[in-house]
């Protein structure tokens, strides 16, 4: 029995979160599939999910958008794409369907896949719990499972009555899968074994958040190696730079007076950085799910405009902008929103990351609780924990299902289950 899964995905990260599902439910753990059951994934999404064997009708993630400013001038194109999309939901050949992200495009490809009778499932579902409560109706409408990674996320379908499992994060599979450069580990240990301690330094991943944080982490950097230098300690910082141009920038803010700083600038090591840190500061976003994967302790950064922390404030439906505090229910990460003047942002930073490097018994009691919190909400396996989901799903709504041989009855079939 041959089923057909097609996928909606828009963004890198999703891309690549998709292509770890797509493998295991294709080819769960390189084993053989029971009883002849194959599945076939085609629709839209990137190269990660080529290369995983997904038939790519359209490479969306070349389209990926941010912001109504963005949108606006490809709205028909993305209409057009939609389009594209029923058509293949019109020739009878779609079993079901997952969207991964991507919610203002993904709302259309649900509600077209409902008017052809598809189940639609929703993995790594927008964070409505934050920001969109208002969309709950149409995500009832359109959307027949949530496949929840974070524990939030199930608490909140569960709330509004919206069918939904728990599976866990792929991010802590990508964790798992990654190998670290040696090279670069092996210059970190004999930093250690000299007796540095390293600091991470991860001023985000898009430009404006670089350039936005980074002057405040520097600041921090001269006046922590200030104080730091009087008492004796031996502690390099390492800054994790997501491009090239991002690097060079960040190095360009040293001035004269930054000779003396132990201050290190390296792409696309992020990873290794973090693993060999002692402990971190960071900008707010999806590395912090890394930090906690391999227990660093740190103090996260977010610096916004004044309108748009006012907007924040009416629409955010959260106390804390970091995923593991959201997982803990506690601020197992110390954070701080900056807002005009930058000055409060890096008193903050210099007194958290001070009690990090200074304070034994604050420093392993962090590391006790992120331990505990790895264990209970970080372990990998959650893309194969998904995919059986997905199969069982997939095969159970089949086998309940009589054979019919119009299209129009097995859609009514669809639609029924």
């Amino acid at each position: 029995m041959t089923k057909t899964i097609f996928f909606s995905v828009g963004e890198p990260s999703g891309d690549q979160h998709a292509a770890r599902l797509i493998r295991q439910l294709t080819n769960p753990g390189g084993l053989a599939i029971q009883n002849d059951e194959r599945i076939i994934c085609r629709g839209f999404g990137g190269p990660s999910m080529l290369a995983a064997g997904c038939r790519v009708d359209l490479d969306l993630t070349r389209h990926a958008v941010v912001g109504i400013v963005e949108v606006l001038p490809k709205i028909r194109e993305f209409f057009r794409f939609a389009d594209q999309a029923e058509a293949i939901f019109r020739s009878g050949s779609v079993d079901s369907v997952v969207l991964v992200d991507f919610p203002g495009f993904n709302w259309h490809i649900a509600k077209r896949a409902k008017k052809h009778g598809i189940p639609v499932h929703y993995y790594c579902p927008p964070q409505l719990w934050a920001w969109g409560a208002w969309r709950v109706r149409k995500m009832k409408r359109t959307v027949d499972h949530v496949v929840a990674v974070l524990p939030v996320e199930e608490s909140f379908f569960n709330q509004h009555a919206i069918p939904v499992s728990l599976v866990g994060h792929p991010f802590f599979d990508a964790v798992e899968e990654q190998q670290l450069d040696t090279a670069v580990m092996r210059r970190f240990h004999q930093q250690t074994q000299s007796g540095e301690r390293i600091v991470a330094v991860l001023p985000g991943s898009r430009d404006h958040e670089v350039r936005s944080n980074f002057p405040i982490q520097l600041e921090t950097i001269r006046r922590l190696h200030r104080e730091l230098s009087e008492t004796g300690e031996n502690v390099r910082f390492a800054v994790a730079a997501y491009r090239d141009k991002q690097c060079l920038w960040c190095r360009e803010q040293l001035t004269e007076n930054d000779t003396d700083l132990p201050i290190d600038f390296y792409v696309d090591c992020t990873s290794e950085i973090i693993e060999a840190a002692h402990c971190a500061m960071m900008v707010s976003g999806s590395v912090s799910l890394e930090l906690l994967a391999r227990e660093t302790p740190a103090a996260v950064i977010y610096r916004v405009g004044r309108v748009l922390h006012a907007v924040g404030k009416r629409v955010l439906k959260i106390d804390s902008v970091t995923l593991p505090n959201l997982m803990a229910g506690r601020k197992l990460y110390p954070e701080f929103i900056s807002v005009g003047d930058p000055a409060p942002a890096v008193d903050f930073l210099t007194e958290t990351m001070r009690a990090m490097l200074q304070d034994s018994f604050y420093y392993a009691k962090t590391r006790r609780d992120l331990q505990q919190l790895r264990e209970k909400h970080a372990s990998p396996g959650a893309s194969a924990r998904a995919a059986e989901l997905l199969r069982s799903k997939l095969f159970q709504a089949a086998d309940e299902a009589p054979e019919k041989n119009s299209h129009a009855v097995q859609t009514q079939t669809r639609r029924a289950a």
